[in-house]
């Protein structure tokens, strides 16, 4: 009797682990994690809030899971609606972490000349931030064969227009009188 009370505690300890450690993968995978991420770089530079979409989010999924064969960092075309970003890590990645990895690139963007730093990408955090876009989907799989991890956010409207900057900088002027002119800069 007491083999098997302890097996059974020994099972309810190891389930219980099991469990812990599933949500602590899922930590920061979550539609508010993705959303808060992607929020805190567009209040940065004065853009408004991104929200979580169903059908932008059903799409990528679908794409995601059409990756999880290869996980190559193939874009989807969006379906001709959606901008988008992917992310690949050879272990694990979070959905926030994939943003913050995307929003890095801000390091290698002028805004003067709306470009990226020579040899350097920087779209991935233009289409974070871009003004436009008001809807976001995230997906995230884990590859096959172990393969790592693939995480695609599509935006809607979609961003990277050639030509655009992905936010206006407002520069406030003060004039006589302490009168404050507000001019957006394009």
């Amino acid at each position: 009797m007491v083999v098997t009370e302890m097996s059974s505690f020994s099972l309810l300890c190891i389930l219980a682990l099991l469990l812990v450690i599933g949500h602590v993968a899922n930590a920061q995978n979550s539609r508010a994690d993705y959303v808060n991420a992607h929020n805190d770089a567009r209040r940065q530079v004065g853009v408004g809030d991104i929200v979580w979409d169903n059908t932008v989010a059903s799409f990528a999924q679908d794409y995601a899971n059409q990756r999880k064969g290869d996980c190559q960092l193939i874009h989807s075309g969006g379906g001709g609606r959606y901008g988008e970003n992917l992310a690949w890590s050879s272990g694990d990645m979070s959905g926030s972490d994939a943003v913050k990895l995307w929003v890095n690139e801000k390091a290698d963007y002028n805004y003067n000349s709306n470009t990226c730093a020579s040899g350097k990408v920087c779209g991935h955090y233009t289409q974070v931030v871009w003004r436009n876009s008001q809807r976001v989907g995230c997906a995230k799989v884990r590859c096959d064969n172990n393969r790592g991890t693939f995480i695609t956010c599509n935006y809607d409207p979609p961003g990277n227009y050639v030509g655009e900057k992905p936010y206006l900088l407002e520069q406030p002027l003060t004039c006589s009188g302490n009168t404050r002119i507000i001019l957006s800069l394009t």
